[in-house]
């Protein structure tokens, strides 16, 4: 059982650091080079297609990596 949580938390680790390269910054583009990304603070853009898979597969494999690191150190140990 232990060896089948580190193996997946290595798996999910990698899937986030894949997930996490691939999304764009938050001044891609020329409206982010003016002004500086002001305006997805205040929530003008909104994240379609792709940037929006990647954020919340993000969200979601950082949510398992906390699961299983959890599990591994106080549960399995």
């Amino acid at each position: 059982m232990e060896s089948f949580v580190h193996i997946i938390l290595l798996i999910d680790a990698i899937i986030m650091i894949v997930l996490i390269l691939l999304q764009s910054g938050k001044s891609a583009g020329l409206s982010g080079a003016i002004s500086g990304g002001a305006e997805q603070l205040f929530g003008k853009q909104k994240a379609r297609g792709a940037d929006l898979f990647l954020h919340r597969a993000t969200i979601v494999t950082g949510v398992l990596f906390f699961v299983l690191a959890f599990l591994s150190a106080y549960v399995l140990q």
